[in-house]
């Protein structure tokens, strides 16, 4: 008896999860993406400023420069805010200097040991912008922007009357190790967050990505700079988080071909590094974060794995045999719909599934875990040491 209580309180929560995902995928299918703008017109904004910040990035960063060089009129200046580099990012910057005076290098080090290291560099960056700067775009090293980007972005913040989007970049991703475990991660912001296309007015379901974020520069300075997310893991999320909570709606957009990234060239440094702030926990998370993560636990991760159990023993658990079934069909229809996040996908991208559980754990070990590593540095959430 006390099973089959067991049992049914499980199986009305997980049911109650997945009804919330599955409002949440309703809610937000059919958004639109940014189209290319071939042309610029003054009325969509006159002066854009792109603040690019690194620390070691010498092997990452020459086509990202590539393409900003390619940018048209409507990008004034391209600030490379370096937090320190030993490894000749600094030489490299000055080489395209020579080739395009746009780019300037701001060094920015040391960084306080109280400051995320990126957020200190934007913040420096932002800091030393050109006064006639009417817009801000934040580009991160391994970013390949095409040469329509930048207008592209003003004219769909225009069209949509937004002061501030950031862009779902189209990702690069090669090996069997990474087809595994890069979509499973990627699958727990669309469970957690749904689709991308739309802006965003409700604190807890907004989705930023700083590796391409645009905003005004009289509401970034309304926001005091990114000293808001001095000390957040996730700086981009907070910074967004900030703008909808003072009341300004923050567009999340698919741009196909005009940006994408390769975040990691390994599943290890995947596994490494992108959890650090995958949970996208910072001080307004509350218990969001948490929900977010049984969201993730028992809508996508464990559904298979308890499907496979119920399948053994199908007497008395029929309606939890076809409830988890259900949710196994859901994440089917996932994985085939994110499959336009990647330009290229090996063939273990169709086994991503079976990473689920694994990253369900680490998704939920990070969200609590307050001290995480990244380049030598000892990152605090809540500070740095």
């Amino acid at each position: 008896m006390k099973t089959k209580l067991l049992l049914l309180m499980f199986g009305l929560g997980q049911a109650w999860l997945a009804l919330r995902v599955v409002a949440r995928f309703i809610g937000t299918a059919g958004g639109e993406r940014v189209q290319p703008a071939l042309a610029f017109h003054e009325a969509e904004g006159t002066c854009l400023s792109i603040i690019v910040p690194v620390f070691n990035e010498y092997d990452r960063l020459a086509p990202c420069l590539d393409g900003l060089m390619q940018q048209g009129r409507e990008v004034a200046e391209i600030l490379v805010v370096d937090g320190g580099s030993h490894d000749g990012t600094q030489v490299l910057v000055e080489q395209y200097h020579q080739r395009d005076a746009r780019i300037h290098l701001i060094d920015a080090s040391p960084v306080p040991n109280n400051w995320n290291g990126k957020s200190w560099g934007l913040h420096m960056g932002f800091q030393q912008l050109s006064p006639t700067s009417t817009w801000v775009l934040t580009i991160d090293a391994d970013v390949r922007p095409t040469a329509l980007l930048a207008r592209s972005l003003l004219a769909h913040a225009c069209k949509q009357g937004l002061r501030a989007l950031s862009v779902a970049t189209l990702q690069e991703i090669t090996g069997v190790g990474q087809g595994l475990l890069h979509p499973a991660l990627l699958t727990t912001l669309v469970y957690r967050f749904g689709l991308p296309g739309q802006a965003i007015h409700t604190l807890h379901r907004v989705q930023a990505n700083g590796q391409c974020f645009l905003i005004q520069r009289d509401l970034l300075e309304i926001c005091g700079g990114f000293a808001c997310a001095y000390n957040s893991l996730c700086e981009d999320v907070t910074l967004a988080r900030t703008l909808v909570a003072a009341g300004y709606a923050v567009g999340f957009y698919e741009a196909g071909e005009l940006v994408s990234v390769e975040m990691y060239q390994t599943w290890q440094e995947t596994w490494r590094n992108w959890t650090r702030s995958l949970p996208m926990h910072d001080h307004f998370s509350g218990w969001h974060t948490l929900l977010g993560c049984l969201e993730v636990a028992l809508v996508q991760a464990l559904p298979f794995p308890l499907l496979l159990l119920l399948l053994r023993k199908r007497k008395g658990t029929r309606w939890l045999l076809l409830l988890n079934g259900t949710c196994v069909a859901i994440r089917m229809g996932v994985l085939y719909g994110t499959a336009r996040a990647y330009r290229q996908r090996p063939w273990s991208y169709w086994l991503s599934p079976l990473c689920d559980v694994p990253v369900m754990l680490k998704l939920g070990w990070s969200a609590w875990r307050r001290r995480h590593r990244w380049r030598g540095r000892t990152l605090l959430r809540g500070g740095l040491k």
